[in-house]
């Protein structure tokens, strides 16, 4: 019988009861003591929720700014014209002007998020089919169509991210690595769950918050209590 799982990862779930659910801080020492892999894995959070995603007004879609950051640099381009572009470039982005329009035309994705001033999003509109099927479309509820786009470099900078629920009512994120201090990742575990359950929409019945589990790139899932969020 073909086994699942190396020897490594069977080590590394050994240290967890499967059956338990832990408090946030406990779990997040679990990850870090689990994580196995050579590279420094992202210290990941999975959340099923108790909405129905088929119908709108169940849609949950937030951002949030992690206090310890996300631990990978963020290449933002900024698409803006004038005093706006002077404030990009100010605020750190990497990438600001209406050139790069062409140049994702032409094939270039070389940034993690797009910001853009609402006076150029008929422009970037165009770029729909390219950049929709990579998530780095600007959007208004995501903060990344505004005229304040040195508030939304630095946020992005900082390590603001963004979450949506999928088809199967479930929303995951990474919340740092497993290279981060305890504190750092339950600080930041807090502050992603509590965007999350303000994030509740109305519409939503019953049980909102079903199951969390915080894991490490390549190691076991750790079951949280859920208590807490109900």
């Amino acid at each position: 019988m073909k086994k699942l799982h190396g020897k490594k990862y069977r080590a590394a779930a050994a240290k967890v009861d499967g059956a338990a659910t832990y408090a946030p801080k406990n779990a997040l020492e679990l990850v870090k003591g689990a994580a196995y892999a050579k590279f420094d894995e992202s210290v990941e959070v999975a959340v099923r929720l108790g909405v129905d995603p088929r119908h709108a007004d169940q849609v949950v879609r937030g951002t949030v700014v992690l206090p310890a950051g996300t631990g990978t640099t963020v290449r933002v381009l900024v698409i803006a014209v004038g005093d706006k572009a002077k404030e990009a470039e100010t605020a750190g982005a990497d990438f600001v002007g209406t050139e790069f329009i062409q140049k994702i035309k032409d094939g270039w994705t070389d940034f993690d998020v797009m910001i853009a001033t609402p006076d150029q999003m008929g422009q970037v509109g165009q770029l729909g089919r390219v950049l929709g099927p990579r998530g780095l479309m600007p959007n208004p509820k995501a903060g990344t169509v505004t005229f304040d786009v040195a508030r939304a470099v630095r946020e992005t900078k900082a390590g603001k991210i963004e979450f949506r629920v999928d088809k199967g009512g479930n929303v995951q994120a990474a919340i740092g690595k497993v290279s981060f201090g305890l504190d750092a990742l339950e600080t930041n575990f807090a502050a992603f769950m509590d965007q999350i359950v303000r994030s509740k929409p109305s519409a939503a019945k019953g049980v909102y918050i079903k199951t969390v589990a915080v894991s490490s790139t390549m190691g076991p899932g750790v079951r949280i209590d859920t208590n807490p969020y109900r």
